[in-house]
């Protein structure tokens, strides 16, 4: 299989840089296929803006979308973002490896997925209608290949727990599991999260390599975070609420999970 990894720390000799080539040797020891994606030794161009598109409105004003859109269905991209789309088409599983900083990615991480999900390659897929609304979360462009978030936090888990100061780790990275990875249509594997990493010995980074390791081995086994899919008739269109008889107890992140 074809595996993509997105890794977004500036140090190499960190513990993300240790994790990012124990990762590729693992799953390349397993058979798979390996590209990485080091945005900073790659200088990726965080701001999405004008240049873009390799043709830019002369005069009229910049729209973020409907000039991402004309960039990509004209083939007029910034050969940078092409280069990414193409590894995600080529990517049966994508792992998104960052630090958790202030509380989401880091703005590297967070420009490359602004700039590669271009209007027509992520969003802006399918018929508006009375039973549907788009091919999004479950559906499109990326529907039928998986994704996990490998996170390093420097926090306690505790911190990170149901009653943590920091809040539960799942309400955190829901904006990245649910919109980042589920909108454009990828199947949602539970994270792996390494904390407190400023107190890791030698035991300890062996035990995290060995979870780790076992977590790659089941990377297309592992059963995805159950997301209810939007056109799956859980939701009322066009408002995308939930049916009432839906979860009736739940609200908020937590009414989204079957």
């Amino acid at each position: 299989m074809n595996v993509l990894l997105v890794y977004a720390h500036p140090e190499p000799r960190s513990l993300n840089g240790s994790l990012r080539d124990f990762t590729v040797q693992r799953l390349a020891s397993a058979g798979h296929a390996v590209q990485v994606s080091d945005l900073y030794a790659m200088n990726w161009k965080a701001a999405l803006d004008a240049q873009d598109s390799l043709d830019p409105p002369a005069e009229a004003r910049f729209n973020p979308s409907l000039d991402s859109k004309r960039a990509f269905e004209n083939d007029r991209q910034s050969p940078d973002i092409a280069r990414e789309q193409d590894k995600l088409r080529w990517a049966d599983a994508v792992i998104l490896q960052f630090p958790l900083w202030w509380f989401s990615m880091p703005a590297i991480l967070k420009g490359w997925v602004e700039r590669v999900y271009a209007h027509g390659f992520a969003y802006g897929l399918g018929e508006h209608s009375a039973s549907r609304w788009g091919d999004r979360y479950g559906e499109g462009s990326l529907a039928g290949k998986r994704a996990m978030l490998l996170v390093t936090a420097g926090g306690w888990e505790s911190h990170f727990g149901p009653r943590g100061i920091h809040g539960p780790i799942d309400d955190l990275l829901f904006p990245i599991h649910h919109g980042v990875l589920y909108y454009p249509g990828f199947d949602v594997l539970p994270p792996f999260v390494v904390y407190r990493t400023g107190r890791i010995d030698q035991d300890r980074y062996a035990g995290i390599r060995e979870k780790l390791g076992a977590r790659l081995d089941a990377l297309f086994d592992t059963a995805p975070i159950p997301y209810r899919p939007q056109n799956g008739g859980a939701y009322q269109i066009p408002e995308l609420t939930l049916r009432a008889d839906i979860a009736p107890e739940r609200i908020g992140f937590a009414a989204h999970i079957v």
